[in-house]
């Protein structure tokens, strides 16, 4: 049941904003805040990792940023919303929940046609020519970007505000009419079927590549080739975790589920967004040394080594560079240099073993 005014009530006792109310209430509200820190911190790092890392600051990887910008507004928007309900002792808000799952259809469209643009990305990073990779410019992937997000936020606010599709907090039964069918095909299954073939036509011509005889893959194509499994690690993450909500979904058309599994699935669904940049720094080599870094940095406060991957042979590979935090503080200078004019003269620029070391 419904009400007419601010409160969402089912008839299971499961809700759409605090979860299951079999559970405490500091349970629920360990559990969401413990969500949504973890994945609001590995989003931003996620993020930062294609701004630090060499390899990874390419352009196409924008729209692994952007990715990440999408699970972001669910780990700091959607997940924080249940949890200050919670904490406030609220009863469920019909508005907040509306709000949340207006951001979660948003960003979960916005995700499906990122990913497709990885996927293609990848495809044309791996099986064309330097010359056809280049004609993705800045201006054209800025372009895409604001169309995705245009588009799938006027998409989104049309399905919550017009009732043109279900509703989700109040579960009321408008059928499957042409308007959701139609977003369906067009923003859901168009866009992960070209993201399938890409992948598997990627690993096709990648093999393809590599059964030659006397073939020698460069460091960077090898890069780019794990780059891409991980990649595809994330795609599969994500079909797994809303797979299960989009069958429910279309089955709830035709046959009414019970609120605890509609529910359930849901946040399961949403909850992908916690840990997919997890599997990136578990499964892909240059995210995980950016996470290292951006956790030295952030945590240990003392130094921070950002050091640059070698470069293709005939390249000279520079060294590390390690940045002080703490004034006063460089473990790398010799007392005499360091005694030598008194604090005004503390080496500001030492050079030991190869490696500058600069102190702010």
């Amino acid at each position: 049941m419904i009400s007419n005014t601010s409160q969402v009530l089912t008839n299971e006792e499961v809700s759409p904003v605090t979860l299951n109310d079999h559970w405490s209430r500091l349970a629920r509200l360990i559990l969401l805040a413990s969500m949504s820190a973890v994945g609001s911190v590995g989003n931003v790092f996620m993020m930062s990792a294609v701004m630090i890392e060499d390899y990874l600051r390419k352009r196409g990887n924008t729209f692994l940023v952007n990715v990440g910008l999408a699970d972001l507004l669910i780990t700091g928007l959607v997940i924080p919303a249940s949890a200050i309900v919670i904490l406030a002792g609220l009863k469920d808000s019909l508005g907040v929940c509306k709000f949340q799952w207006f951001v979660a259809a948003w960003c979960f469209l916005v995700t499906v046609l990122s990913m497709a643009a990885v996927a293609c990305e990848n495809y044309s990073r791996l099986c064309y020519s330097i010359d056809v990779y280049h004609k993705l410019t800045k201006r054209k992937i800025t372009v895409i970007l604001l169309m995705i997000w245009t588009g799938c936020g006027i998409i989104s606010a049309i399905q919550f505000y017009a009732d043109l599709s279900f509703d989700y907090c109040t579960r009321k039964d408008l059928g499957l009419d042409p308007y959701q069918l139609t977003v369906c095909v067009i923003f859901v299954l168009f866009p992960l079927t070209v993201t399938l073939f890409c992948y598997i036509r990627t690993g096709y011509q990648v093999r393809k590549l590599k059964s030659r005889p006397n073939y020698k893959a460069a460091i960077t194509f090898s890069w780019d080739c794990a780059l891409t499994q991980t990649n595809i690690y994330s795609f599969v993450l994500f079909l797994l975790f809303w797979v299960p909500f989009g069958v429910i979904l279309a089955v709830d058309n035709i046959n009414k589920v019970s609120d605890k599994v509609f529910y359930n699935l849901a946040w399961l669904a949403i909850s992908k967004s916690c840990i997919n940049s997890i599997i990136y720094g578990i499964l892909n080599r240059h995210f995980r040394s950016a996470y290292v870094n951006l956790f030295q940095y952030c945590c240990c406060k003392t130094t921070v080594s950002f050091s640059r991957r070698q470069r293709p042979e005939g390249v000279r590979p520079s060294g590390d560079v390690r940045v002080h935090i703490i004034p006063g503080y460089n473990m790398y200078c010799s007392p005499q240099r360091a005694n030598e004019g008194g604090r005004s003269k503390r080496c500001a620029s030492a050079r030991t073993n190869g490696r500058e070391v600069y102190e702010l």
